[in-house]
């Protein structure tokens, strides 16, 4: 099964696979966001990300490549009485803009190849405009021990030294590496191992 069967396949599901509120790091951050501007929510999947950044505000667009995640980010924003614009997109094969947005999250989206990555990474760069804000949180290689979501393969998941080198070069550069205990929906809940990082470009 390829990863966009298993994706859609996931978000078939009726309930919120990761739970209809926003990652708890990138809530945490919401003192950071502009008032007002563009953003981007990264492989957003059932959209919990990208219509919290809606609710602070933001003309936020919602990446995926899943028909059926988007249909519930759609729902969601809906329910919430917000808008949010989506987009169907491969994130590995997606046309990035130049200096578009203000803000971009990317929120556990670690399914790509190391080769991939490199290519997403250019590209939310690219994205970001200059005094932009970069959102990231992802699983560490100690993640594999609780195996409590995220991939198995060691080579997807994100280090200090991995995000040093892709993002040493913005202007303010946070990262925090913990464990935690998480409840986001069923899929993301227990004990886990994460690395955040705060950036602006």
């Amino acid at each position: 099964m390829g990863e966009f069967e298993r994706w859609q396949g996931r978000f078939a599901a009726p309930e919120y696979i990761f739970g209809e509120e926003p990652n708890v790091f990138l809530a945490s951050q919401k003192h950071r966001l502009p008032k007002s501007g563009k953003a981007l929510a990264v492989a957003d999947g059932e959209g919990r990300n990208g219509v919290f950044l809606a609710e602070c505000g933001l003309d936020t667009l919602s990446m995926d490549f899943s028909p059926n995640g988007q249909a519930k980010a759609q729902a969601l924003a809906k329910k919430r009485g917000v808008k949010l614009r989506t987009e169907l997109a491969d994130v590995h094969a997606y046309e990035w803009p130049s200096e578009e947005y203000d803000v971009i999250a990317e929120i556990f989206t670690q399914f790509s190849t190391p080769e991939e990555r490199a290519g997403k990474f250019a590209g939310i760069r690219k994205a970001l405009k200059k005094g932009g804000l970069l959102l990231l949180e992802g699983y560490t290689p100690k993640q594999l021990e609780y195996g409590t979501g995220g991939p198995k393969q060691i080579e997807h998941l994100y280090t200090m030294e991995l995000l040093e080198a892709e993002f040493g070069g913005f202007s303010k550069v946070l990262i925090k590496q913990y464990e935690t205990m998480m409840s986001e929906g069923g899929a993301h809940a227990g004990m886990a191992a994460v690395i955040d990082l705060v950036a602006v470009k």
